[in-house]
């Protein structure tokens, strides 16, 4: 097993933590930072960075935070982006894709391991599911084929039916749930060959059924409480994580902020 002594995770939201609050409620954990303390227990002067933001589109992305991950020189980097963009009506999936190879081969070039993730299926739960499948079907080529060819760790949270149980995610329908945050930072321990906690991997019951007019009524709920504020700001041009910086922003031992 490889021992990496440093880790940079690069992206959005997915990779910043949300919906996953720290216990002081003062940010969020997420995955990632599961990952940098399994990985700290088995290497001396262990550093890691999260320069992921909230709402960050692909080339925000590779213009803002790449730059940054391949000048620290990390033994190991994640990236995950090109979700927003997916949801967004300008979204051209050729144009990510080959803007998507050159980064990874960027970062791969700097002797990084390199961890990527096909997306978990979110399109039966969200509106626009029909529109929204054919983009990340071929997200999810693209990542394994990019994968495949620059020799990156691929993490297929498609392929784990568990995420289509809702107690994986927030109260959003878009983001992880603690329960999720966990589970993802199992795969991605397993696929580096590295143990975690067996109850991150734990399947969590299924939700209770519910009536059809408890259906709507949370339908409703959710329209006016995530949906609206979202559509609000692609319309206005204003973004989740305008005025947010990264948690982490420098390579640094994991007990330091």
């Amino acid at each position: 097993m490889a021992e990496w002594k440093s880790f940079v995770a690069v992206g959005d939201s997915f990779t910043e933590g949300l919906d996953d609050p720290t216990p002081d409620g003062q940010g969020y954990r997420g995955w990632a930072d599961l990952v940098a303390g399994v990985l700290a227990q088995g290497a001396e002067e262990f550093r890691y960075a999260n320069l992921a933001v909230r709402g960050r589109l692909f080339d925000n992305i590779v213009a803002e935070q790449v730059p940054l991950a391949v000048a620290m020189k990390p033994d190991l980097v994640s990236f995950a982006g090109g979700g927003n963009d997916a949801l967004r009506r300008t979204f051209e999936v050729d144009v990510l894709v080959g803007r998507f190879d050159r980064t990874i081969e960027k970062l791969r070039g700097t002797g990084a391991d390199v961890v990527l993730f096909r997306w978990a299926d979110l399109t039966g739960r969200m509106p626009g599911g029909k529109m929204l499948r054919p983009r990340v079907d071929a997200l999810n080529t693209a990542i394994e084929e990019v994968g495949a060819k620059h020799g990156a760790h691929v993490v297929s949270l498609w392929d784990d039916p568990e995420f289509l149980n809702p107690r994986l995610w927030s109260i959003d329908r878009l983001h992880l749930s603690p329960s999720g945050h966990c589970r993802v930072a199992a795969h991605v321990l397993t696929e580096l060959g590295v143990k975690c906690d067996p109850e991150w991997l734990a399947a969590p019951a299924p939700p209770e059924e519910l009536s059809w007019m408890s259906r709507k009524a949370a339908d409703a709920k959710w329209a006016t409480q995530h949906l609206a504020p979202w559509v609000k700001r692609r319309l206005t041009g204003r973004s989740s994580g305008d005025m947010v910086t990264a948690k982490r922003p420098e390579l640094a031992p994991l007990r330091e902020r």
